[in-house]
């Protein structure tokens, strides 16, 4: 029996790597009865005679895991935004940061297309930038030119397992590309009208990228917050953790209750608005969904 990592699935088989050799394995029937799906990223169990015909005989905890892209064991999601072209949505962005911090995985952000933008549009831009940083996100400004050839990017993926996720159209596989030149991943040019991009999918593989590993399919197709209860959505902002312990009432919602400290620090500038505001949206959206049987 000997141990490795999952790094590619497809069609029933599982490439698992262990020291410098790749075994194809097939699942265990028992997976099937216990309604386990083996995912890429997971560290596993294994017997194989030869590098050919092996079987995952067990798969270890995971730490996290996501449905799409189908992905285990993941250290930090790094968010690909654009300044324009489509336009910096902040709604989006808290809604992608929301998603992966309820996953307990670390959020990295960069906001391409740089160049593009006026010297006033940049301001905008740049107010942003600032707090994502203050709030402790690590954020980056890239030109298109650094997309294609981003040396100053690749520190952020040594010795780490990444997801990547964005909208269309904001250069996600062109990242991905410049990372790894084999990947060869479609990009198709942003269509005027719709103002967003295409991209093809295929089977998700965690491939080499700057010294770590990344997931060669980019993730979160699904932005619903269906996981996220109304009590844990304070716990997915970084900066209303810190506070919450000071709220009069446990387990406060930093909506209408009295003595909330969220709600003050609101008041006092120490929290920005905007981000409060999209927490009373989500609150609202997580509270309103329709309760599943």
């Amino acid at each position: 029996m000997a141990e490795g990592r999952i790094m590619k699935a497809i069609s029933g088989f599982y490439y698992v790597k262990s020291g410098n050799s790749i075994f194809q394995c097939r699942g265990r029937g028992i997976f099937r009865k216990q309604k386990v799906t083996p995912l890429v990223g997971d560290f596993v169990e294994f017997d194989s005679d030869n590098p050919e015909e092996g079987y995952i005989l067990s798969i270890k905890s995971r730490r996290n895991m996501l449905i799409r892209p189908p992905v285990a064991n993941v250290d930090q999601a790094i968010i690909v935004s654009s300044a324009i072209m489509p336009d910096f949505n902040p709604l989006l962005m808290d809604r992608f940061l929301v998603l992966i911090e309820s996953k307990e995985i670390s959020p990295v952000i960069f906001i391409t297309k740089k160049d593009l933008l006026s010297d006033k549009e940049m301001e905008s831009i740049m107010t942003y930038e600032r707090l994502y940083r203050e709030i402790g996100y690590p954020i980056e400004l890239v030109s298109s030119k650094e997309l294609e050839d981003p040396d100053r990017l690749k520190s952020y993926f040594s010795d780490q397992v990444s997801v990547i996720a964005g909208q269309s159209g904001v250069g996600k596989s062109s990242l991905l590309n410049a990372l790894n030149p084999s990947l060869e991943l479609k990009t198709d040019d942003i269509s005027e009208s719709l103002g967003r991009g295409k991209h093809t999918t295929r089977h998700v593989e965690l491939v080499e990228a700057g010294d770590g590993l990344v997931a060669d399919t980019p993730g979160f197709s699904s932005l619903d917050f269906n996981e996220i209860t109304a009590g844990k959505l304070g716990d997915c902002f970084p900066e209303m953790v810190e506070l919450k312990a000071d709220c009069k009432f446990r387990g406060c919602l930093h909506n209408k209750e009295p003595g909330c400290a969220v709600k003050q620090a609101v008041t006092d500038g120490q929290i920005a608005s905007g981000r409060y505001n999209h927490y009373l949206r989500f609150l609202d959206e997580i509270n309103s969904r329709k309760p599943r049987y």
